[in-house]
């Protein structure tokens, strides 16, 4: 499930559980689709912070 699909399900979730309620199999899906989510969210800043480069004040890298 690509993460727009990820959003669209959890926010569609959200919004029953506001509105009618879940079922416990809805719910467990909900915090299955939690953990991807954030999974998914620590997956780009791990990369991003991997891809910084410290330069110190003679201009080398570190």
């Amino acid at each position: 499930m690509n993460i727009s699909e990820l959003i669209t399900r959890i926010n569609f979730l959200a919004n029953k559980k506001r509105t009618v309620g879940l079922t416990d199999t809805e719910k467990a899906e909900q915090q299955q689709l939690y953990q991807e989510y954030l999974a998914n969210i620590k997956g780009q800043l791990k990369n991003q912070l991997d891809r910084i480069e410290f330069v110190n004040e003679n201009s080398t890298q570190h």
